[in-house]
């Protein structure tokens, strides 16, 4: 049974579910699934589960991510990015005044954990729907500020002209940020709006994009195996043929929980072969299956 985890560097224009449907034309398979979507205007890292491999997405949805992106100040968007309607043009004389020190202070104050209200066409469900379908359908959306991380934006570079400022931003953050809003805060913290223009995502926890392969070079010998990626996200313990064959049969036995693993932590059980037999949680002594992989 084929099953890994695929690192694809989407480019821009396709849709995520395009790469995902690319990926199960190339492998010849149709259990493949995705942890975290990228615009279509983005590119960058897609993790993709193949086969018992999407179980294993679960634990890499919350990870970390790292973005380059690019913001236009001196416009609005109603999506908070190029694809929008632009209006709030600023006038260049506003645009003059804002200093580098003050767009460096702006970004500045958004690092940390802070309440970010996504974009209206953020893919949250709002009463069953997703915010975007709701958006563009032309009612008003409004959520509700959702906690974050920002680790650090640096300035990479500045661009001036007469009607915009173009600056592009490294920003490290935690799952759930949405770097549209950071465009959008910015531009209104400034006075002057703000969008986003480009995006590119350079990290997905401990993954980056060198490590990953282009939509048409996918095949199998770009798959990451089940035990290799979960001994990166987790702890790990080596479980004997004798304890691996029952927890593949569900079984609960008793096992040594690994340093800096704590009661309800995911912990990945892995044979002598190498191959991941479950992640299982581990209290007292005893564990609990929290997923189990299939023999290959």
């Amino acid at each position: 049974m084929l099953s890994g985890i695929l690192l694809v560097d989407k480019p821009a224009g396709p849709t995520s579910h395009g790469v995902v449907s690319a990926t199960r034309k190339a492998l010849g398979l149709k259990k493949v699934g995705h942890a975290g979507t990228l615009d279509p205007i983005a590119s960058g890292l897609l993790t993709l589960g193949i086969g018992p491999g999407t179980k294993l997405l679960t634990y890499l949805v919350g990870a970390d991510k790292r973005y380059l992106a690019t913001i236009r100040l001196g416009q609005s968007s109603s999506t908070d990015d190029a694809e929008g309607e632009l209006s709030r043009s600023a006038s260049a004389e506003a645009l003059e005044a804002i200093s580098n020190d003050q767009i460096r202070a702006g970004l500045h104050a958004m690092v940390g954990s802070i309440d970010q209200v996504p974009s209206s066409v953020s893919a949250i469900k709002v009463d069953g729907k997703r915010a975007y379908d709701l958006a563009r359908a032309g009612e008003e959306v409004v959520l509700k500020a959702r906690p974050i991380t920002i680790y650090g934006i640096d300035l990479v570079a500045l661009r001036r002209s007469t009607d915009a400022i173009d600056i592009e931003v490294d920003v490290q953050c935690s799952s759930g940020t949405y770097i549209r809003a950071i465009a959008r805060d910015l531009g209104d913290e400034l006075g002057v709006g703000g969008h986003l223009t480009a995006l590119r995502r350079t990290t997905v926890g401990p993954f980056e994009v060198p490590q990953a392969c282009g939509v048409d070079d996918i095949h199998v010998e770009r798959l990451l195996s089940l035990a290799q990626v979960a001994q990166m996200v987790m702890p790990a313990i080596t479980v004997t043929n004798s304890q691996a064959l029952e927890l593949g049969h569900g079984k609960s036995i008793f096992l040594e929980a690994p340093a800096g693993a704590g009661k309800d932590d995911p912990v990945a059980a892995i044979d002598p072969s190498g191959r991941l037999v479950a992640i299982v949680s581990i209290e007292s002594g005893r564990s609990r299956i929290l997923v189990g992989f299939p023999a290959e």
